[in-house]
């Protein structure tokens, strides 16, 4: 079994795809969409308030509001390791007012007897990729990542590493560092990033699995020790913390994030919502915060990202019924 999860973890390599220019043959059905947006949209984030998704959604949104000319609430719908909020979102109405931010936990939970799949989604874009961390509390004992792996052969099992929920991306990262480094951690899930880095920074557990933009502020005015970035190079945001790789573990890991709404979405709705999420997502400022946060911006079109979702969760799926 958790040779399984790890095989599943290492599918989650961040994955750059080309900048394209979005193009619509989706959605369907009626729609007065000439008068579209005529209020205000919500944008639900499956993770809680400062974490990495959030970030990303909330930088994204005041860019699309300059487009849309409509305010754009963001609600954290949290729980389930991204269960809640995505559920949330796909059983709310197909209007164009609720759009949200779509994890890579997407492709991954209804592999694990969620009612999630991605074609429950009308996809409108792929807009950046999350590697990596593994850091501990700032008065932590352990030094470098040998050391931390050396206690965890010492006392299998009961190293904590707080992530950011049951079934999701980063307590999968936190397994396959474990797998490839020949050692067993005891994750410990959280209502997403944001409170695992707090759970980190607080001492509450030994370590953290987290996004470079969770885990980068907290490393950056020192309430945490970034022990190694789980991703193919340094990353800019944490330019002197070295690679797991380079340290001798063989493992890339990253998330990714598109943005979307509830599927049967109306043509002419999705295709303003798909050019404002391109527009918002390509701007010097959406950039700007990722690149600074250590994610990679993307701005894919809806056909690219959806292709790419579908063959996420494909598989997923296959090595699940290994």
């Amino acid at each position: 079994m958790r040779s399984r999860r790890v095989a599943i973890a290492a599918l989650a390599v961040a994955t750059s795809l080309a900048v394209t220019a979005c193009a619509n043959r989706g959605g369907g059905g009626e729609t007065s969409s000439a008068n579209y947006p005529s209020k205000d949209l919500t944008l639900i984030v499956h993770a809680g308030a400062g974490g990495g998704s959030d970030l990303t959604a909330r930088t994204l949104a005041k860019e699309l509001e300059s487009d849309l000319g409509k305010s754009i609430v963001v609600e954290n719908r949290t729980g389930g390791g991204g269960r809640v909020g995505l559920t949330y979102l796909k059983d709310r109405p197909a209007d164009g007012y609720s759009i949200g931010f779509i994890p890579v936990e997407v492709a991954m939970l209804g592999h694990q007897g969620a009612d999630i799949k991605p074609e429950q989604y009308t996809i409108l874009g792929q807009i950046m990729n999350a590697p990596a961390t593994i850091s501990v509390p700032a008065e932590s004992p352990y030094q470098t990542l040998a050391e931390f792996v050396a206690a965890a052969k010492a006392a299998p099992g009961t190293i904590t590493v707080a992530n950011s929920g049951a079934g999701a991306i980063w307590e999968a990262a936190t397994l396959a560092l474990g797998e490839s480094a020949g050692v067993t951690f005891k994750p410990v899930p959280y209502d997403g990033g944001a409170p695992a880095v707090a759970a980190g920074v607080s001492g509450e557990v030994k370590a953290v699995m987290a996004g470079v933009s969770e885990s980068g502020a907290a490393a950056k005015d020192g309430r945490l020790r970034v022990l190694a970035v789980l991703a193919p190079e340094r990353v800019a945001a944490l330019p002197d913390v070295p690679t797991a790789k380079e340290l001798g573990i063989d493992v890339v890991i990253g998330g990714w994030g598109l943005m979307g709404a509830p599927a049967n979405l109306p043509a002419e709705v999705k295709q303003r919502l798909a050019d404002a999420v391109h527009k918002a997502a390509s701007s010097a400022t959406f950039t700007d915060v990722m690149t600074k946060a250590g994610n990679t911006p993307m701005a894919t079109s809806p056909e690219d990202a959806t292709a790419f979702t579908q063959a996420e969760f494909q598989r997923f799926g296959e090595i699940y019924q290994k």
